[in-house]
């Protein structure tokens, strides 16, 4: 039995935008769908804002499931969730 892990992306009214397989795309998506404000895009999570980055992510992510994490800007945000497929 192999663990696959997914991740879903959802925007700002919490409308599902897609699923991926790829933390990297996800990552991508996210902050393309937060930078059209006027400020910089924040990585939120537990309460904690920094700059977002890929590894920063994979950090958060490793060896957790079923984690949200919040990206968010001046006019817009998205969300990040991190679950596995059940059989």
């Amino acid at each position: 039995m192999t663990k696959i892990y997914t991740y879903c992306l959802f925007d700002h009214a919490d409308v599902f935008y897609g699923v991926y397989s790829s933390l990297k795309a996800v990552h991508r998506d996210a902050i393309k769908i937060c930078n059209q404000g006027h400020s910089g895009v924040l990585m939120e999570y537990k309460g904690v804002y920094e700059t977002p980055s890929l590894t920063k992510l994979r950090n958060i992510f490793k060896g957790e499931c079923d984690v949200v994490v919040r990206y968010v800007s001046d006019a817009v945000g998205a969300k990040i969730l991190k679950t596995k497929l059940r059989e």
